[in-house]
Parts: structure tokens; sequence; C-alpha cells
């Protein structure tokens, strides 16, 4: 009993300031979801609700610190509040809310964050946007697996559905400017256009080579926005100046040859040259968009070398819409390319620190509202960075994203008494082995559904 009571008196203590931090959180971080962006939200959905414990604000709000707070159980929200609830309702009150209520929210702070940093961190007077793919698991239920399908290695019955996400980030801010949601087989060209409109005109657009093709290029331009991808690994590129075309060629001396029509020499590795528009369309996209494009577009391309001690060299071939070279140097183009890689890093971020990798909603309509909800945490543990970063004089991509994340559940963004967040050291060109030092549990993996397990092991299902 003396060894109870000893345990029971060192816990008071740290229970008290668990207490006193929700109560702070639950005060402070939740209110940028104000009661009219709810009602507004709410009207323009066309839902109409009654007056009760869990209102739409109040529901949107818990969602809030549900997911701050590691995406706990639906059970453990009421000690979040101080309304009296059951999980039960909690549950009942998520699935009430329309998903359009979510996006209204999410895209209203979306802008209000974004507007605060409008001039932030341009880039020779651009703003710069990351766009990358990601796959989200989640439940196994028959509904997701309809909606969202899963990856074809996986064995039916023994797999997770998986969603498709491509994300837009503001590649100086960090803030995830829009997204697209959708089924696994889904190629990221097939919503990279849709991603156009939330840009602004002369917002350059940063990616990987599977943007680099001639489709999603000739969308950019005619949307104004500009471009810097990888090039497509099929394309062939040549620096030989006056190279004819594959098509100026015989037709024995065509292999090998780039499709592309030679213009004139920028310099060293950098070049001007006319995609010409493929015969073939683009799995991804109609008929009448591709119809719409042009049969030529002038492209600029530029190959670099990586040499690095220790690691094999690398060469990357970009392709680009931004054709000034006096503008836009060949150097100052390779090093913004380089930003890229911040996009791995916002989405582990979102994956690992935050624990998107794997939704816990069993409906469409759940993972959808569960994602957006993921946005607007994500958001505003940005938005905490960037005030952090301003008071301690550091670029934003310093401050630690997971302590911001810590003192947002300590004490809320709104506190009036400034923080200081830890500063990550600067390590360039820190590269490190991906591999997992701990050894996970020694149970064999479902290669079987679970049904069929069941009958070899002859194992039968005992009545209740």
């Amino acid at each position: 009993m003396m060894e109870l009571f000893v345990q029971q008196h060192h816990r008071r203590p740290r229970m008290a300031s668990i207490h006193r931090a929700m109560r702070q959180v639950k005060d402070e971080l939740p209110n940028q979801i104000s009661q009219q962006l709810a009602h507004d939200a709410c009207v323009a959905a066309g839902y109409r609700w009654r007056d009760r414990v869990l209102t739409p604000v109040a529901t949107l709000r818990l969602l809030v610190l549900q997911v701050i707070w590691g995406n706990v159980a639906c059970r453990a929200v009421s000690h979040l509040s101080d309304r009296t609830f059951t999980a039960a309702a909690y549950c009942q009150a998520r699935m009430r809310v329309p998903v359009d209520v979510f996006s209204h929210v999410a895209a209203a702070l979306t802008r209000q964050a974004r507007q605060r940093t409008i001039d932030f961190g341009r880039w020779k007077g651009h703003r710069v946007m990351h766009v990358d793919g990601t796959g989200l698991s989640m439940p196994d239920t028959p509904q997701l697996q309809q909606t969202f399908g899963q990856p074809g290695a996986m064995k039916v019955g023994c797999g997770f559905p998986v969603m498709h996400v491509l994300w837009l980030f503001d590649a100086a801010t960090g803030l995830i400017v829009d997204f697209i949601a959708g089924p696994w087989n889904t190629h990221d060209l097939s919503h990279a256009s849709h991603l156009h409109a939330s840009m602004d005109e002369a917002d350059v657009l940063v990616g990987d080579r599977a943007f680099g093709t001639f489709a999603h290029l000739a969308t950019l331009i005619q949307a104004h926005r500009q471009g810097l991808f990888r090039v497509h690994h099929r394309k062939i590129v040549s620096f030989t100046r006056g190279r004819k075309s594959r098509a100026q060629r015989p037709m024995r001396q065509r292999r090998g040859v780039p499709a592309s029509r030679w213009i004139r020499r920028l310099g060293r590795a950098d070049q001007m040259v006319a995609y010409v528009k493929p015969k073939r369309r683009p799995e991804w996209m109609d008929r009448q968009s591709f119809e719409a494009l042009p049969d030529e577009l002038v492209v600029r391309e530029l190959r670099y070398r990586i040499t690095r001690r220790g690691c094999r060299t690398t060469t990357v071939t970009l392709v680009t819409t931004l054709l000034d070279a006096s503008r836009y140097r060949k150097d100052e183009l390779v090093e913004l390319y380089g930003t890229r890689w911040q996009v791995e890093t916002n989405l582990r971020h979102l994956k690992q620190t935050m624990g998107l990798d794997v939704l816990h909603s069993k409906t469409a309509a759940g993972v959808h509202k569960e994602l957006w909800i993921y946005v607007m945490v994500y958001n505003q543990v940005r938005q905490f960075m960037l005030d952090a970063a301003q008071r301690q004089g550091v670029h934003p991509d310093r401050i630690s994203f997971i302590d911001a994340l810590d003192a947002m559940r300590r004490c809320g963004p709104a506190a009036a008494v400034p923080r200081t967040l830890v500063v990550n050291p600067l390590r360039p060109n820190r590269d490190e082995p991906r591999v997992i030092k701990r050894r996970k549990d020694r149970h064999r993996h479902m290669t079987r559904p679970r049904e069929q397990l069941r009958k070899t092991l002859g194992i039968k299902h005992v009545g209740s």
C-alpha cells in the first residue's frame, strides 16, 4: 500500500501539467476555426444542423485536437474538451458533417496563411511550388477497396486499400497549397493540370521526371505558369550543336536520335529545342484537351553532373520553360531544382511525424475528412514555424518540425509568450542509408486470406 501511495503521489504533478497543457491547446489552437468560418462552410455545403453538444464548429475543433495529439482514439477525445459526450456521439458527429465543410474550412485557412507570406522567399520574383505524389494506406473495408483499390503486388485479401494523393507545396514556406486524392492506380499527371489553378501566373512548378512530358509542359504554358522538371526517362537528349531531329533523318538513321528539333545553344550542356507533339494521346488526358495542344513547344534543356566523394557520379538532365539564359542562369536553375528534395521532407513530416501514412476511417467520406484535418494541422504547424523562424532569425526549413508540433501541444500557437524552438544545424550533402536498425517482430506475413488460413490450420469459429 505504501508503494502504491508513493507512485500515485509522484504522478499527480505530471497529470496536472498534462491537464494544463490540454486546457491551453483546447482554448487557443482550434480557435482559428471560428464560429463564422464554420457557419459559412456549412451554408456553402448546404448543410443544416441543430444546436447540440457537438455542433459543427465543436466537431471540427475536436478533430483538430485529435490529430494534434497523435490521432488518438475517439474514446479519448472527450478528455481534450470541457464537453461531455461519448465516443459513439463523437463518431456520429464526424459522420454528420459533410466533406465539403472540411474542404471549405481548410481552403479558407490556407488562403489566410498564404496571404501572410505571399512575398516570402520568392525566387527572381517568382513563387516556387513543389509537386509530388504519394500513397496513404487505410483499413481493409469493402467500400475503401472499391473506391481506392490496392497495389497489384498485394494478393487479394492480404493487402490494404491505398489512396493516391498529389500534393502541391509552397517551396518557401512548406505550406500545403492544394492536393488531389484519388484511387491508387491514378497517374500523377492525371491530376497535375488541376493543381495549376491553385498557382498564380508566373509561378514556377518544380517536380520529378514524371512531369517533364510534352503534354504537361504545354498545359503549364497555356495556363501562363512556368515549370522545371527532370527530363522523362524515355526521352532522348543530345547537346550536339546543329544536330538533325529524328524526322529530318532517313528511316535507317532514326534509332537513338532525339525527336526534338534543335534551335540554338545557350551554353555548355544548355540549349533551346522544340518538342514535337506526340502522335499518341497520353492515357491521362482526354481527346479534346490533347487536340488543343500546340504542334510544337519551345523549351530549354540543360545537363549537369553531381560529383561527390565516395559516391557514384550522377548525370542529371532538366527541361524548363524558363528560356531567358541571361535572367535564369544554368547554375541557378540547377540550385533551384535541388530544392525539390524538400518535398520529401515535407511528406515525411506528414506521414511519419504526424502519422498520416495510415488513415483510420472506414468509409470513403471519412478518410477524406481525415485528410483535410491533417492538412489544417500541418499548415498550422508550418505557420508556427514561420513565426518562430522570424523571431529567431533563421530560415523556416531549419526550425524543427517535431519540436514545433510538441510546442503546439504544450502551449498552442496563439500564446502571448514567444517560444524558442530547436534550430536544426546546417548539414549540406548529408546522406544516410535507408535502413532500419531496430528489428520488427518475427510474426509471419499474411500471404493468404485469413479465412483460408483458418481452414488450413483447422480453426473453427466458436459461437459466443
